[in-house]
This record gives structure tokens, sequence and C-alpha cells, in this order.
């Protein structure tokens, strides 16, 4: 992992002249100003309020958020409890056997000097003992008596609370819940957590170019988002409700479209965020009344991206048709989005040196998919905005600065492919 890493309010990078030609070549005069791309991340991550909290059997909760901090409902470990195989003894030997004790059937009786029980790995520690003799330093002696070296006081025992005492909170609101988290709610006593639902996204690819199966034909392209937005709405912590295609003409299709989608948090259109005479999105938006919360990002790809609240309690992400820009897009906004709906905190983005050839944009964030070269990374061949080779090949994405020089430092988006 990276040595060092950046809080998720790292200073706006500011578009200069070349950048701001960009920006408002791409916008109209009704459209917001053009944010940095670290500020878009920090913009949508505050956009929306966690979902309601729900209460969930452990078996449902993985990849979940929790609602509410994980307390211990008793001590951990909840008695004394024997850390080695041998013998829980009490005083000097050498020790008369009084018992064998197993894990879960505990003795009841109390151990006097010089004696001592068998005990197993996990049992229950007798009153009396002082000490767990183990296996392999104990000795039989000819009338059936164990003797060893004397342990000191306490050695080999868990004792009761020493993980944890009762009502200590073990994970704080906001952890997503993992393996080793479920294990240890198991093992404090819970049966179910509180916790917030994986916000739903539903998910509209325009284009009138796109085939969805085969080898496309002259002037088609293959859809890519379809099969990819699906996967990474899960890695990141949300779950589609569908996918559906929009045509871009008859011009309208995409207003009933995402009012249609009424089941989902967050509504993702690809491919319409732009300018052009087929490109619907902002329109709808404008009509429709909506927020704007991000309008266009000074990154390459990915620059028109957006984020709007439609309605209280439904956004739209736009994102660029192109794979690769559509892939910058959704880790810029729609990752954050959706950590904001989950009630998780922003990701902090890891700095590491970064080495190889890329070229910096006046003004802008360029992101360039990396893979790790021991503590440091390197940029990905297969990086333009409609190929995501370097993408599916690559650990993270780096969004470098546009004075950046090759083996400088740069924050990193962590993937998983």
């Amino acid at each position: 992992m990276p040595p060092t890493t950046a809080p998720a309010t790292a200073p706006a990078l500011a578009p200069d002249a070349a950048g701001s030609a960009l920006a408002s070549a791409s916008r109209g005069p009704d459209r917001h100003p053009v944010v940095s791309w670290a500020r878009a991340r920090v913009l949508a991550h505050g956009a929306a309020g966690p979902l309601p909290a729900r209460t969930v059997p452990l078996r449902d909760a993985a990849g979940l958020t929790l609602a509410d901090g994980l307390p211990t409902l008793r001590p951990l470990p909840g008695f004394d409890t024997a850390a080695m195989d041998g013998y829980a003894v009490s005083g000097t030997g050498p020790w008369r056997v009084r018992a064998a004790v197993r894990a879960g059937a505990p003795w009841a009786g109390v151990l006097g000097p010089a004696e001592c029980v068998e005990i197993s790995t996990g049992a229950e520690v007798p009153a009396g003992a002082r000490a767990v003799l183990p296996l392999e330093s104990a000795r039989t002696t000819d009338d059936g008596r164990v003797s060893g070296p004397v342990p000191p006081p306490g050695r080999h025992i868990r004792h009761t609370g020493e993980d944890a005492p009762a009502g200590r909170r073990l994970a704080p609101a906001g952890t997503r819940i993992g393996p080793a988290l479920l294990g240890l709610a198991a093992s404090c006593g819970h049966d179910t957590l509180s916790v917030r639902p994986r916000p739903r996204v539903g998910v509209l690819v325009t284009g009138d170019e796109l085939d969805h199966a085969g080898v496309p034909g002259p002037g088609r392209v293959r859809d890519a988002l379809g099969p990819l937005l699906p996967a990474l709405v899960a890695e990141l912590g949300g779950e589609t409700a569908e996918v559906e295609y929009v045509p871009d003409r008859p011009t309208g299709r995409l207003s009933g479209a995402v009012r249609a989608l009424r089941g989902a948090d967050v509504v993702v259109v690809t491919g319409s965020t732009s300018v052009g005479a087929t490109d619907q999105l902002r329109r709808l938006l404008a009509d429709a009344g909506a927020r704007m919360v991000v309008d266009t990002v000074a990154c390459r790809p990915g620059h028109p991206m957006l984020l709007a609240e439609l309605a209280p309690d439904r956004w739209v992400v736009g994102l660029p048709g192109n794979p690769y820009a559509a892939l910058v897009a959704a880790r810029t906004l729609l990752g954050p989005l959706i950590a904001g709906l989950s009630g998780r905190a922003l990701d902090p983005l890891p700095h590491v040196p970064v080495h190889g050839r890329a070229r910096p944009a006046a003004g802008l964030t360029r992101m360039v998919p990396v893979s790790w070269d021991g503590a440091r990374a390197r940029i990905a061949d297969g990086h333009r905005a409609a190929f995501l080779q370097g993408a599916a090949m690559g650990d993270a994405l780096a969004a470098i600065p546009p004075d950046w020089t090759d083996g400088d430092p740069a924050p990193l988006v962590l993937t998983a492919g």
C-alpha cells in the first residue's frame, strides 16, 4: 500500500486560461462554473444525506454500512479461557489431576493447592487456577500426578474482558461491513445489525450507434457501459435497479426513461452530457428545475460529467459516452455520491510517486490508469477516452496535476479492476 494519504478535501486546482477556455467552450450561458476534480468529489459526497437505516440479519449485512456503532453485548472473552492445551494448575507441583475440561463443557469444581485439571484450548479455566502449564512442558509422574515448571500467574490464560469490556464500541457508524466485521459482530452476540441499505441505481445508456452483442457493424460500436456499470455500481456499494437503452431520436425519449425509473435513488445517464444536437440531459434537467451540484469538471477525460438533484432524495449523474471517460466520471461523482448515501466517509486518496509518460493538461487534472510497481505507481498503456485496456489492467487511477513531472507524487483512486 502507498506510504501516505491526502485528506479528502484536497485543495481545488483552479483552471488556468487554457482550462477555462475548454470549460467555456463546452458550456452554454446558463451553465455553472467548472469545478476542480478534487472539489467535484467533495461536492458529490456532501450532496446527499444517508439513506434511512434498517435492521437486517447478519447474513444479509455483508457489503452494507453500519448505521450505528458496533458495541459489545458482553465482555470479550466472556470468561477466563485457556489459550493452550495443557493443565490449569493451582499452587506448585506436582499436581493431582481432578478432571478433564473441554471447550463448551465447564467444570464446576474449585482447584485447591497442588491440584490441576487437564484443559483444552478455548475451555473455561476453573476457579482456583493460577495459570496453564502447556502440554509439551508437562510430565506424568509414576503416581499419576503432573509435574513441570511452575508457570507465572496468568500465563496462557485469556482473562474475562481482556479484549473488550461490555459496552465498548468496536466499530463506528459508517464502517463498511466485511467478513471480519460480521465475525466480530457474531462474537459480540449480535444477531442483527442496523445498516444503511445499498443505494439503488438505475442506468440509462443513450445512443443510436450501439450494438449489444457480437462484433459491431460498419459505423456501429459495441456497448461497453451496459456491462461495465452494474459491476462498478456493486463495487462502489450500490445496487443496480435496471439497465435500459435509450435512443437519441426521437427527442424526448430520455425524459420519459428518467421518469420511469421511480424506484432508483440515483439515475445514471451515459452519453448525453455534452451540448451536441443529440445530447438531451442538460436540457431535460433545466426543464425539470433540477438543482445542479456539479456541472463540468476540470479534468481529462470526462470533463462534461455532471451531478444534479432532480427531486428530493433523487439524483442524476451524467457520464460521457466514451467508456474510459465514463469510468473516470463515475469514480469522480458516482462513487462519492454512493458513499454519502451510505453514510460512509469519502475515501482518502493515497499519494505516491507516479512514473511513466503522461501529458499534463494546463489547468486540468489528467486521469490516467496506473499499476503498482513496488511502493510507487507506473502509468499503464491504453488510456484514451474510448479505450479501457489501461483501466482494465491497472490498480488505480492517478489524478495528475497540471505541474506534474515524471516521478512526482499524485493522488490515487484505488480500484478493483
